[in-house]
């Protein structure tokens, strides 16, 4: 089975539009067989959660409030679709505690805001708007209004995501050095874009010009802060048209008036709409605006068709798009991926039936090859797999598989190994209980079918296909077992496709699993269980 979360197509479903997005994008939905679209806007937060209850599907932007309530009323809401870069208006974790994927478009907009923060770059450096203002006012101010330069200056970038890329392309334009900060940039994707990729401390140390692109997160509100400010330059230059509370306001206005920082711009705050008698309106070297990242003829557009089309092929059973709670998977990459999803969560059911006591934490270890690639969405294939026997395979999804496993209280793992293996790739699952008990399950793919294969049980090398039905035994070692657990499987009508064993030491414990065509009856698997040369004998669906 594919581990992505796949959504087969519905009949008449419904679409709620609850606010104005571009009509090039509602005619897209309303044009689509067995759609029904309901637009709604300026809905009260009462007849919103009225209108949801029944929506497979809402799309906002930013005025309608998605709240908890708003998803515990709905009962086959299945995607909300933000026309634009923030979710702040919607509950991400009620809806993924439900399944519900939450997307944005945070390609439609991408020009727009980077040339916006251009302008306000252009803005901090150039009396632009005091200049105009005072030609308004009669004034002629030429000698007052010395500006500078932004050849040779050099542009410290806080997130290297789309954004973030245009406007450090545009700045190499103007010939400015460009350093980034981004957790998740790589060296030679900064090789690429002939940049230098920093530390934080480093960014704030290096900038003359400072621009914010990352989103609003409990690891980035505040990022910039005092303690920020006083690492940078005397007369820095600071702006953020990305989210409000990345900046701190209040340390913001002391650097501004201390003059640490000599000129600022501002598109988004911790307020919006700013209060009337916010300190910041008085500040003759900070530039305002009011939220205008995407406020482009064509941004607007582009990003009411965007999320209109990724709805549509959400609902329609296709590939999931800009998911802000799940993976998204490039198609190209989700073929790839296919056969390790799979493997990985037949590996999650198995070590969630191999163990004993109450688990604790589940560890992870990725080996060889695979370590190269993206391995979110196998960890959460492994998350599902785990969990489909205790909430059911209809109860959990690639949405919500990761915050139900922390519900039950226990800790996942990853880890990416550089340790040398039997396997060009290989899959391990420890689980952990709280009495103390280990169990661990190996995997890989072999041959040009990638055919899935379970390659160690608790550090018994073994082979067998992680098919939907398995019968795991640990016997004694001695002539006439495997014969006698054949019989008796035989007995009962139940058919052997495969088998494999193993023993650790000669004499003592085996281990022998056997690929089954069907579960054995109850008085079997009890009758097997209850032999004196059975440790232990248990079925373990894959399925």
């Amino acid at each position: 089975m594919s581990m992505i979360f796949t959504l087969y197509p519905y009949q008449n479903m419904k679409i709620f539009v609850a606010d104005r997005i571009s009509p090039l994008g509602v005619d897209y939905l309303q044009k689509q067989d067995g759609f029904e679209v309901v637009e709604a806007y300026g809905s009260s937060p009462e007849e919103v959660e009225e209108i949801a209850k029944d929506a497979d599907a809402i799309i906002v932007r930013s005025d309608t409030q998605i709240t908890p309530d708003v998803i515990s009323g709905s009962t086959k809401l299945k995607v909300v679709g933000r026309a634009g870069v923030g979710v702040d208006n919607i509950n991400l974790d009620a809806a993924t505690e439900k399944g519900i994927i939450v997307m944005n478009t945070p390609g439609g907009n991408t020009v727009a805001t980077a040339e916006l923060t251009f302008t306000h770059m252009l803005c901090g450096t150039r009396a632009i708007v005091r200049g105009a203002t005072g030609m308004r006012d009669g004034k002629w101010e030429r000698k007052q209004l010395k500006g500078a330069e932004l050849r040779g200056k050099t542009l410290t970038v806080l997130g290297l995501g789309r954004i973030g890329a245009e406007v450090a392309k545009r700045a190499q334009a103007f010939d400015m050095r460009v350093v980034a900060y981004d957790p998740y940039l790589t060296e030679d994707r900064a090789k690429e874009m002939d940049l230098e990729k920093v530390e934080l401390d480093q960014a704030f140390i290096e900038a003359d010009y400072l621009t914010v692109h990352m989103p609003l997160t409990d690891q980035t509100r505040g990022m910039v802060d005092a303690d920020a400010f006083s690492k940078m330059k005397d007369g820095v230059r600071v702006f953020n048209c990305a989210r409000g509370g990345i900046i701190n306001e209040d340390a913001l206005l002391d650097a501004l008036r201390s003059g640490k920082v000599g000129a600022a711009g501002l598109d988004v705050y911790e307020q919006e709409p700013l209060p009337e008698d916010h300190p910041f309106r008085k500040e003759e070297n900070l530039i305002l605006t009011p939220h205008l990242g995407a406020s482009t003829a064509e941004a607007q557009e582009s990003v009411g068709v965007e999320i209109a089309e990724a709805v549509a092929e959400v609902l329609n059973g296709g590939r999931i798009r800009n998911a802000i709670n799940m993976p998204s998977i490039d198609p190209k990459d989700l073929e790839s991926l296919r056969p390790y999803l799979d493997l990985c969560h037949r590996l999650g059911a198995f070590a969630r039936q191999a163990a004993k006591g109450s688990v604790e934490s589940i560890k992870i270890t990725y080996f060889g090859g695979i370590v190269d690639v993206d391995c979110v969405p196998l960890t959460r294939a492994v998350q599902k797999g785990w969990l489909s026997g205790v909430v059911g395979d209809e109860g959990v999804n690639d949405v919500n598989a990761p915050f139900k496993i922390k519900d039950l209280g226990i800790k996942v793992e990853t880890v990416k190994s550089s340790e040398s293996v039997d396997y060009n790739e290989l899959i391990e699952v420890c689980t952990f209980s709280n009495d103390g008990d280990l169990r661990s399950v190996r995997g890989t793919l072999l041959g040009m079918g990638n055919d899935p294969r379970i390659v160690e049980v608790d550090g018994q090398a073994i082979e067998v296909r992680p098919v939907d039905t398995l019968l795991v035994v640990r016997n004694v070692d001695k002539p006439g077992i495997v014969g006698k657990l054949g019989t008796m499987l035989g007995d009962c009508a139940v058919n052997i496709a495969n088998m494999s064993l193993s023993r650790a030491e000669e004499g003592k414990w085996a281990l022998t699993i056997f690929e089954l065509d069907e579960e054995p009856p109850a008085n079997a698997l009890q009758a097997i269980e209850q032999d004196e040369d059975i440790q232990e004998a248990r079925v373990s669906r894959q399925g």
